[in-house]
């Protein structure tokens, strides 16, 4: 079981493989999610970002030709949106709905809020929630805070205090917590047990740390490592009948080159026994049934102090 510092206040017990079972007799869960955040930096969109050569392909060329290979092999997957870019892409919204994916939450701006009063930020939900939910005639369930381009460890600058204004906000789950491979409950308040389930994310399953070049112009790129790490990572998840999740972003990997990867990788997929390919909504609505964080949070004291003098 990966880490959970920083991610819950409390030490979470998380469950052992043999406790993990998924609907009607299948092996593994698996989570795709597709980021369409482009914001550069934790400020969140600019118009600059959504201007460049690299985002107007991702938003035309690459969506299409992601769309078109998941359709191609049933796959289904949960489509991160930051809410101020519901307008220039309500096209490719109700096309992504209409071949059975999930439209969730990415923030207002794609930006970082940690810095912003409780007011401020629970104004900013609410307002990203009526704009997608005015923008799919569905309100949103699911809230992602995914790295960004050039920041790529924000993920870890969500706050309990987030956590527990989504709850009050009424979404059903966080869409990439880091603390386990399996989805969990992020806890913001230990004594109420006042928990968001949090769906699984690794930054090792995410397309955009493998796929830089041009756009960082390191001048390599390394999609055969992430290939490599998803058949090696479904091997180990299959194995062990837990969850694999995987990440994908259509200016990275739409490229022709990457896509052909991309393309084996899901074909695999698509002949494999016993995956259940569930939207975010879908595996939040049976984990909540049948792993109820009134019954399956076991919550222990947590081992973590804070000294006055600490570097932490």
């Amino acid at each position: 079981m990966p880490w959970k510092q920083d991610y819950t206040i409390s030490d979470e017990v998380g469950l052992a493989d043999a406790d993990v079972q998924w609907p009607a007799g299948n092996r593994c869960c698996l989570s795709v999610t597709i980021d369409l955040n482009l914001a550069a930096g934790p400020e969140g969109l600019r118009a600059a970002d959504l201007t460049n050569s690299i985002s107007v392909f991702g938003l035309n060329e690459g969506t299409d030709r992601l769309r078109a290979a998941l359709q191609r092999y049933g796959i289904k997957a949960t489509v991160a949106v930051p809410a101020a870019m519901a307008g220039i892409l309500a096209d490719t919204i109700k096309s992504l709905k209409a071949d059975g994916h999930e439209i969730a939450a990415a923030g207002l701006k794609g930006e970082d809020t940690s810095g912003l009063d409780g007011a401020e930020e629970a104004g900013r939900i609410a307002l990203a929630t009526e704009i997608l939910t005015d923008a799919t005639g569905q309100r949103p369930r699911g809230w992602f805070s995914l790295p960004r381009q050039n920041d790529p460890y924000s993920v870890g600058v969500m706050r309990s205090e987030t956590i527990g204004r989504l709850i009050d906000a009424g979404y059903a789950y966080f869409g990439n917590g880091l603390a386990d491979d399996i989805p969990h409950y992020w806890v913001s308040d230990f004594a109420a047990k006042k928990a968001l389930l949090a769906l699984p994310y690794y930054y090792h399953f995410d397309d955009q740390f493998f796929m830089m070049f041009p756009r960082n112009g390191t001048g390599l790129e390394h999609a055969d490592t992430l290939f490599a790490n998803w058949n090696a990572e479904l091997d180990a998840q299959l194995k062990r009948g837990r969850h694999f999740n995987m990440t994908l972003h259509p200016y990275a990997v739409g490229w022709c080159n990457r896509m052909k990867l991309l393309e084996d990788f899901l074909e695999r997929l698509s002949e494999t026994p016993g995956l259940w390919n569930p939207t975010g909504s879908e595996l939040a609505d049976y984990w909540t049934a049948a792993y109820p964080a009134e019954t399956h949070l076991d919550l222990e004291p947590s081992i973590w102090a804070e000294y006055g003098d600490s570097l932490s």
